[in-house]
């Protein structure tokens, strides 16, 4: 398993990387549109449509990526869009969680998978958004959420349950603590102040999510780091719940050792938008 995950890590950075920096940003743009593509044929599975419409939603998503890319929308999304994700995200993973697994089952079939590839697109929107201004904005986001990530780990490892008796949520996703949750934040914010000293350092011209946001001062600083933390954490439990829904333990095989595509993005999938959201209107 080690040695899968090891070897599928390598070639999705060997892809993705010379992408990123490329002079032109088709190439990225290119990739990326292909994995949401793939992550809205899983989706199609995890919410049981059929394997016929599971394609066809993967095609659909990625032609509207294509199109949002035509009308220009890549270079000037309209905000109004960024607040639709934003409370979509943050209404949604709240009813989400707080329903349990149960819940999410009550919900018609075609509404919960036309939800999904709206939302997949809607990131993959803000993902090349965040590339047009720049690949330190870009990075900036997708650090913020893997250091959110990787110190909520260690912190749950080392502290999950010494501090609060109750799990965060233990129906969907027992593992995670809240000692996890508030570690992951601590590690946003340590991430933030280096990132913002690096670009001080080297005077870039192209500003960081992190720079940009610490401009508007520490009240809004603060709540917006909180804000992007948490939603990371439900962008991975309303993952979680959809799978257990399934009685699926990956969203697919797609990537060896790591599972889908989804397994890898989810926590992505609410920030990159949220981040656009933040931004355009503070």
């Amino acid at each position: 398993m080690l040695k899968q995950r090891v070897i599928t890590a390598v070639v999705l950075l060997a892809l993705l990387l010379p992408a990123l920096f490329a002079v032109s940003p088709w190439p990225f743009m290119v990739l990326t549109v292909v994995l949401i593509a793939a992550g809205a044929w899983e989706w199609g599975r995890l919410n049981d449509v059929g394997s016929l419409r599971s394609w066809l939603g993967a095609l659909w998503c990625a032609l509207a990526c294509i199109l949002a890319q035509q009308v220009g929308w890549v270079r000037d999304t309209p905000p109004v869009l960024w607040l639709l994700a934003g409370a979509m995200w943050v209404l949604l993973g709240a009813w989400m969680i707080q329903r349990g697994v149960s819940g999410w089952a009550l919900w018609p079939r075609t509404l919960r998978w036309m939800t999904g590839l709206l939302l997949l697109a809607l990131a993959w929107l803000a993902l090349a958004q965040a590339l047009q201004k720049g690949v330190n904005f870009l990075l900036s986001v997708l650090v913020l959420v893997w250091a959110a990530d990787v110190f909520a780990y260690f912190f749950g490892r080392s502290f999950g349950g010494r501090f609060f008796s109750i799990k965060l949520a233990p129906s969907i996703s027992p593992g995670k603590s809240w000692e996890g949750v508030l570690g992951g934040m601590v590690g946003v914010f340590l991430v933030a102040f280096a990132w913002v000293a690096f670009d001080q350092n080297r005077a870039s011209d192209i500003p960081s999510f992190f720079t940009l946001i610490m401009e508007k001062g520490w009240w809004v600083t603060v709540p917006a780091l909180l804000f992007m933390s948490a939603m990371s954490v439900v962008g991975d439990l309303v993952e979680s719940l959809v799978k257990r829904s399934a009685g699926m333990k990956d969203s697919s095989g797609l990537l060896p050792g790591h599972g889908g595509v989804l397994d890898r993005v989810d926590a992505l999938l609410p920030t990159l938008p949220l981040a656009m959201m933040l931004v355009v209107w503070i």
